[in-house]
């Protein structure tokens, strides 16, 4: 057998452990009545639960634990525009005054971030209706997720930079646009027409045009994971009261 050559690994300490994850954009609402949004990459699934990696002093973390609700809209390629639009923004508008002791909105403060109130009107994205949570969705983001908080968990209790925290939600109702839906099944997405916006240190990427390899784990059905989701019959029963109350 031949030997493989493995690359040499060598030390070092990045400052930023942004690998790779889906860009999501959160819509809560403010105090006011308005939705703010908020672009992030800190965020991951099980089951019908995403945790969200926050600063506790940003807009969107207020928001969230103050109403329970919020949107995870789903950003594809194509909606480079927007994202960088929102990247440098924040709804706090205590970011104007930020002194070195309020963490990470002097973070933000330092680097270049204005308050905006008007994200929607700033970013060209569209607002529409939920249909369980306050928060509206952003029409052109394929995949939109109607979520509840259900716990906050302080992250870095251990280190001097906290004030980072972990919100627990759980998704309660999914909205895709049809041409990501997958043919022939009610409740999948078809991963070939699915095109994410990828955060990769700081970078947007999208995802290569096609499979690098088929997977093992796809053999697994997918309705064999629904007891960790959320029942079809809570679709069809929020579909059932919307034709009721119309």
């Amino acid at each position: 057998m031949g030997s493989i050559d493995i690359p040499l690994s060598q030390r070092i300490s990045p400052a930023i452990f942004y690998w790779g994850t889906p860009v999501v954009l959160i819509t809560t609402e403010n105090e006011d009545g308005t939705f703010n949004i908020a672009p992030m990459s800190s965020a991951w699934w099980l089951g019908n639960r995403c945790m969200l990696g926050l600063g506790a002093v940003s807009q969107t973390t207020i928001n969230l634990i103050r109403t329970k609700q919020c949107v995870l809209n789903l950003a594809s390629v194509g909606m480079e525009g927007a994202v960088n639009a929102l990247a440098r923004t924040t709804g706090a508008k205590g970011v104007l005054a930020a002194a070195e002791d309020t963490g990470y909105l002097y973070f933000k403060r330092m680097n270049g971030y204005k308050y905006v109130p008007d994200k929607f009107g700033h970013s060209g994205l569209t607002p529409i209706p939920s249909d369980l949570v306050r928060p509206a969705r952003i029409a052109e983001c394929p995949a939109q997720m109607e979520a509840e908080l259900k716990g906050v968990y302080e992250m870095m209790q251990d280190a001097e930079a906290n004030g980072f925290i972990a919100l627990e939600v759980k998704v309660l109702q999914t909205h895709v646009h049809q041409n990501i839906r997958m043919l022939g099944h009610a409740n999948r997405i078809d991963p070939d027409k699915w095109q994410p916006l990828i955060m990769s240190f700081q970078e947007l990427y999208g995802l290569a045009p096609k499979k690098v390899s088929p997977s093992i784990l796809a053999n697994i059905n997918e309705e064999e994971y629904r007891p960790f989701s959320n029942s079809v019959e809570d679709v069809k029963n929020v579909e059932n009261t919307q034709e009721q109350t119309q």
